[in-house]
């Protein structure tokens, strides 16, 4: 089976600089989508909540909510926000310097 490490070196490296700078900002994005993905989930879950019980008390879809647990969407910060009150959490978003 192929690495995934091994998948990315292959592709980065018939790359031109500029290529690579955009991969590695949507890498990146990507990473944030599934922390978020997870984050949300777990918190469902440890609820006791499913997708549509959430939906309902967040004044949205079911699928909105599917969605954000599968990194498919990146949710607006009021949609975060109404979700977290559903969830009877506080939301916390915070910047950090780049590695």
């Amino acid at each position: 089976m192929t690495d995934w490490r091994e998948v990315k070196a292959k592709r980065l490296a018939g790359m031109t600089e500029d290529e690579r700078a955009a991969f590695e900002r949507e890498y990146q994005a990507a990473g944030v989508r599934l922390d978020l993905a997870d984050a949300l989930y777990q918190a469902r879950t440890a609820a006791g909540l499913s997708q549509s019980e959430l939906a309902r008390r967040a004044g949205t879809t079911q699928a909105q909510i599917s969605l954000i647990e599968n990194a498919g969407r990146t949710p607006r910060v009021d949609t975060l926000w109404r979700i977290a009150e559903a969830l009877d959490m506080s939301l916390e978003i915070s910047f950090r310097p780049a590695a």
